[in-house]
């Protein structure tokens, strides 16, 4: 069967049709991205979508939200779209459709993608585990966190709110970024040191301690100068960067007893991938004191599928409708 998916975040809302084989195989179109800026709702967006298809659309669809999704209403945190699930088969025209949060379609993902589809970055260098636990997480506008278990061939996703918990330094540099945060926010979460934006605070605060002054930069200006090497000091923020995301990754695969693998996610960690094999992540993520042992016996993998959040939402929209796998 045909399916439309959707991966829809603040900024772009990203379309393809899903091919589902007799065997559970998952095939995607050449997505089509479209800004959600330039449409006044998901349904214009759908409308602009089906226009380019040539007029129809397959009658399923599965969507990968950038946020919470329960409820009678689906807001957005980043642009104005408003969905209502119980309309969406009227407005849209679709018999069947699954929306899942976009980290929850990430982990489905991780469960269906082939071997190839991973690089393998630290641990054992052999396949995440047929059976257990397997933590996901990604840094990007923030820290996405969901798990995903194995039994026996199958498997079950959930999503969560590990993004949002606490930081914890664990040197003088830290201690630093900690201080730095903590003068606008209450409480600091590990999102607001190893998700994009958080480049900027690590930029200043190794700015402040070496009694240099630095010129406003965005993110965006930063990571680029730190992975050119152009710029040292942004050199130096985007291997703390790394060195932060080893130690949350090592916490969330304690907490979640994702010993059967972890796996690293989104755009950002793609883009880094060569800075994480020669950085101090590996390091940081053994550095569990009495654990240490058991977290080197742990592969860490990173997906380089080149969209996950459209191709989990297709195996989401399988594992919900009891489509064969």
């Amino acid at each position: 069967m045909d399916l439309v998916v959707v991966d829809i975040g603040g900024t772009h809302a990203r379309f393809a049709i899903a091919s589902i084989g007799e065997d559970g195989a998952i095939s995607l179109s050449e997505p089509e991205t479209l800004h959600t800026e330039d449409h006044a709702s998901f349904q214009t967006a759908w409308e602009e979508f089906r226009r380019r298809q040539g007029g129809t659309l397959p009658d399923a669809l599965s969507m990968a939200i950038a946020g919470p999704v329960g409820g009678e209403v689906i807001r957005f945190t980043n642009n104005p779209w408003i969905i209502r699930p119980a309309l969406v088969k009227s407005k849209l025209g679709v018999e069947r459709y699954s929306i899942v949060n976009d980290f929850e379609a990430v982990a489905h993902a991780v469960a269906r993608a082939p071997e190839d589809q991973f690089l393998h970055l630290t641990g054992p260098d052999e396949p995440l585990g047929s059976d257990g636990t397997i933590s996901v997480l990604g840094p990007g506008t923030g820290l996405g966190v969901a798990h995903l278990w194995r039994s026996g061939g199958q498997y079950r996703v959930q999503a969560t709110e590990g993004g949002h918990a606490d930081f914890a330094p664990l040197d003088l540099i830290e201690d630093a970024i900690l201080a730095r945060l903590r003068k606008r926010h209450t409480r600091v979460s590990v999102e607001r040191v190893v998700a994009g934006p958080a480049i900027v605070d690590i930029y200043q605060t190794l700015a402040a301690m070496e009694r240099r002054s630095v010129p406003e930069s965005d993110d965006v200006e930063i990571w680029t100068k730190g992975m050119s090497g152009e710029d040292s000091l942004a050199a130096a923020a985007v291997d703390r960067f790394c060195l932060s995301l080893g130690s949350v990754a090592g916490d969330i695969a304690l907490v979640q007893g994702g010993f059967a693998g972890v796996v690293i996610a989104g755009g950002l960690g793609y883009r880094i991938r060569e800075t994480l094999l020669t950085s101090g992540f590996a390091d940081r993520f053994r550095a569990k004191g009495r654990f240490a042992g058991l977290m080197g016996s742990i592969p860490v993998k990173l997906i380089v599928h080149p969209q996950p959040g459209l191709f989990g939402a297709a195996a989401a929209f399988v594992a919900e409708h009891g489509i064969s796998q």
